[in-house]
Formats: C-alpha cells, sequence, structure tokens
C-alpha cells in the first residue's frame, strides 16, 4: 500500500510540474518576442528553467508510473541538480539587483536613473559597444519613445513613463538649455541629448540606467518564480527519493522488514 501511495504521489506531482513547464516556457517565448532591449538576461535562463523542468518531470513521471527504477535515479540526480542551479541563480539575482531603483521627480509620477546606482556586473554588461548597440537598435526597433514624440511639458506632468522612456526617450529632467545654463555645470547627459528622433538620449547612461531598471524589476519578478518552483522541486525530489527506494524494493528478489534485509547481499545499493 505504501509502495503504490508513494508511486501515485510521485506521478501526480511530476504531471503538475509538467504542465507548469508548459507556461514557463511560454512566458520565456512571449518575452523573447516582446522584449523592448532584446537583452537576454532573463529569457534564456527563463526557457532552460522550462524545457529542464519539462524534461525531468516527464522521466520521472515515466519512471515512477511504470516503475522503472533507472528512470527515476537518473530523474532524482537531474532534479538535484536543477535544485542547486536554481538556488544559485536566485541569490546570485538578488544580490546583483539589489540596487538601483531610481529617484523619483519632484511634481512628476515617473523616476529617473542613474547609471551608477547599480551593480558593476550589470554595468560591465553594457559597457561594451557593440552590445549596447544591439540594445539600442532594438529600443529603437521596438518605437518604445514614438508616442513621447507629441507630448507637451504638460503632457510629461501627468504621465508616468517606463524606465527605458525615462531614460532613453527623454533629457534628464534637471536639464537646462537656455543660453546661460548652457555653460553651467550639468549632468553630462544633457549634453548627448538631441531632438533627432533616431538619435535622443539612445547614447545617454540614464538610458542605459533604464535598461538596467528594467532588467531588475524583470529579475526580482523571475526570483519569486524560482521560489516557487523551488518549493516544488524540493517537494517532489524528497517524494521521488521515497518512489525510488520502494521501486527497488519492489523489484528486488529478497524480504524486506522494517529497514532490516537479512538476505540482502552487500553489493545491492539502496537510496
Amino acid at each position: 500500500m505504501h509502495h503504490m501511495l508513494s508511486n501515485k504521489v510521485i506521478c501526480f506531482l511530476n504531471l503538475f510540474s509538467l504542465l507548469v513547464s508548459i507556461p514557463i516556457i511560454g512566458a520565456g517565448l512571449w518575452m523573447t518576442k516582446n522584449s523592448t532591449t532584446c537583452q537576454s538576461f532573463l529569457q534564456k535562463p527563463l526557457l532552460i528553467v522550462g524545457l529542464i523542468v519539462l524534461i525531468i518531470s516527464l522521466a520521472g513521471f515515466i519512471g515512477s508510473y511504470y516503475q522503472v527504477a533507472w528512470a527515476l535515479k537518473v530523474y532524482l540526480v537531474v532534479m538535484l541538480l536543477l535544485i542547486v542551479t536554481l538556488l544559485i541563480i536566485t541569490i546570485f539575482g538578488s544580490v546583483v539587483t539589489s540596487q538601483g531603483g531610481g529617484i523619483g521627480v519632484p511634481g512628476r509620477l515617473y523616476r529617473e536613473f542613474q547609471f551608477k546606482e547599480y551593480s558593476p556586473w550589470l554595468r560591465d554588461r553594457l559597457k561594451d559597444p557593440l552590445y549596447w548597440n544591439q540594445i539600442r537598435g532594438c529600443i529603437f526597433g521596438s518605437k518604445t519613445c514614438n508616442n513621447l514624440l507629441a507630448w507637451t511639458p504638460f503632457d510629461y506632468l501627468k504621465n508616468d513613463l517606463t524606465p527605458v522612456q525615462s531614460g532613453c526617450c527623454k533629457p534628464p529632467t534637471s536639464c537646462r538649455y537656455e543660453p546661460t545654463a548652457m555653460m553651467m555645470d550639468q549632468d553630462p547627459d544633457c549634453f548627448k541629448w538631441n531632438n533627432n528622433p533616431t538619435l535622443l538620449c539612445y547614447q545617454c547612461d540614464s538610458c542605459k540606467a533604464g535598461v538596467l531598471e528594467t532588467i531588475r524589476r524583470d529579475w526580482h519578478k523571475i526570483s519569486i518564480l524560482n521560489v516557487v518552483v523551488l518549493v516544488l522541486l524540493i517537494a517532489i525530489f524528497f517524494i521521488g527519493c521515497c518512489a525510488f527506494r520502494n521501486t527497488r524494493r519492489a523489484q528486488s528478489n529478497y524480504p524486506y522488514w522494517f529497514g532490516m534485509n537479512k538476505a540482502r547481499p552487500r553489493w545491492n545499493f539502496y537510496w
């Protein structure tokens, strides 16, 4: 009875995790297709996690349903590696996204972001000109700034902006362009701004900061997903160990009583 119950439970949990992997993969594909910045900080890990969960859930379901001991063993080994990998990704993501968040602009709904606020690891990813040009092309291609081209100063007072719009589509709010103000010490981004729709503030540090803020917010979302998946996988892993042990016992030609097998050969390995 215990053997049948544990295998039914692991079958159900693996079927559940298999179904969960489908929206994870779908979310990764959707984010890849709809990304404003074409950054792969989030999409690739999401797709990889979804595919691995799908594969190991399928292997675990087959192993537990048909009582295939070797399939369950492979499933448990890969499951353990996935748990460790997800734990590392979650901790690393929490560390590199602990900085940033921007500052509020008085009288405005949106926030502005500074490149130096973010972790060195994230900043280094955008310092490569070739990589940044690719991201800049994606931002321009997404036409995320088009809606702001016809805005009046009053529109900036009553509307919120995304981090990319705040950093890439306009100069910093503190900039002053009067002839007397141009000689003052201002944010370097003020001099990088150009009202040409193909230029705008795409070369500004504030634009890079807007991209990093988008990544930071996305990583916070994926961290929550990782924690949920980790809890699920750890529960399935422990129940899978029970199912694997019971499957090996059922296939054994020797009696087993309360953990004491008098006839069991020494070379036989049990989980």
